[in-house]
């Protein structure tokens, strides 16, 4: 059975500084922990040299991407973006430990998943453009489109997930057949009803499906402590499954924990609860202001723990990449920001007529009607000046 041991918080400890009940394999400086749990250093152990510098390659690409998207919205092409930066390793460590008939459900800051789960990146942007609804094909790369509404998404997922039981498609030992169901939130959706309705539909269905919660410490510009009283993972134990806390910026150890409680999902042993420790380096939105709550220092703490930094300096320190490679996959992030702000500048904005199209799944007379009348509308200014 997947399962941690769950002590209770440190008294006097802040929630937002970790505490020694967290999984980690790299510390902020780029070292092993040997002390780690052994089924995690077992994991990393057996990932190839070529896989650990994807690990790398994905991160840097992912905060170019995101980088290039923050400009291009203050720059008035985008209506908003919501920024993973602090967040790439928390995105794909797990993304990356998703099989191809695994299923996500993200919020709408997922960016590093959709990348591992092969969305264009343009797709992402045409939405908070204003162009699409999403732009790509959800079935297609099993990830679901975005969720604006705030733990929405949990619902979702363990509806899927206890779908996916009802298929036959757990516990079969069939790797190609088995499933399991990823459920993307963050710290501040923990208050809300949604998620805590998905836990108790989840914990007694046994569905499979992971809980991954992105801790941040700030969900929509509010601290962990006035959040909750204890850390999140522990909320897994009242609902009757386990939980755990894994160091958020640490990008093998998030792959380790999620690949557990991904297979022990698939094998029929039911949900489980991941809170990846990390940071929002960033603002909520582009429309917010982080400065108004929180303190620059806090924010100088977090950039020593930086994703990239640490397993860049453990790659160069163990020989598994060098100058030129890091060179080279900074080279190709400058490609990719070029590329996708000229194609995200070349979409199409959409016809007018558009938006009766998808309100039903079928045609309807009172759409027709409207359609109608908003076409007429819109020939009543043709030739005027």
């Amino acid at each position: 059975m997947f399962d941690v041991t769950m002590p209770n918080p440190t008294p006097g400890r802040r929630l937002g500084d970790g505490g020694p009940d967290m999984i980690q394999v790299l510390t902020p400086e780029g070292e092993r922990v040997d002390t780690a749990p052994p089924e995690y250093l077992e994991i990393v152990d057996s990932l190839t040299d070529d896989e650990l510098r994807g690990f790398y390659r994905d991160l840097v690409m992912i905060r170019r991407f995101d980088a290039e998207a923050t400009a291009l919205q203050r720059q008035g092409e985008l209506g908003l973006w919501a920024s993973l930066l602090g967040q790439e390793a928390a995105q794909v460590g797990s993304g990356r430990a998703l099989r191809r008939q695994d299923y996500a459900f993200p919020t709408y800051r997922e960016h590093g998943v959709a990348w591992c789960r092969g969305v264009d990146p343009v797709n992402l942007m045409g939405m908070f453009r204003g162009v699409n609804h999403g732009g790509w094909d959800p079935n297609e790369k099993n990830f679901h489109l975005y969720t604006i509404i705030i733990g929405a998404q949990t619902l979702h997922a363990t509806g899927y997930a206890m779908g996916v039981q009802r298929d036959g498609a757990v516990g079969t030992g069939d790797p190609e057949r088995d499933t399991a169901v990823i459920a993307y939130f963050g710290d501040g959706a923990t208050s809300q009803g949604d998620v805590s309705e998905s836990l108790v539909f989840a914990g007694v269905n046994n569905s499979p499906v992971v809980f991954f919660c992105q801790n941040n410490q700030w969900a929509i510009s509010e601290p962990n402590e006035k959040q909750t009283r204890a850390p999140l993972y522990h909320r897994a134990r009242g609902f009757g499954f386990p939980g755990l806390r894994v160091d958020g910026n640490d990008v093998l150890a998030v792959y380790a924990a999620t690949r557990l409680a991904l297979d022990a999902a698939r094998s029929g042993q039911g949900p489980s609860f991941i809170e990846a420790f990390t940071y929002r380096m960033g603002a909520h939105t582009t429309s917010d202001d982080p400065t108004k709550y929180r303190m620059s220092a806090e924010v100088e703490v977090w950039k020593l723990r930086d994703p990239i930094e640490r397993l860049k300096a453990w790659l160069a320190h163990q020989g598994k990449a060098d100058g030129a490679y890091f060179a080279q996959i900074a080279r190709e992030a400058d490609e990719l920001g070029a590329d996708v702000r000229a194609r995200c500048l070349a979409l199409p904005d959409p016809a007018g007529t558009d938006m009766f199209a998808h309100v039903y799944g079928e045609a309807h007379p009172v759409m027709a009607r409207e359609e109608a009348e908003f076409t007429a509308y819109q020939a009543s200014f043709e030739g005027a000046h």
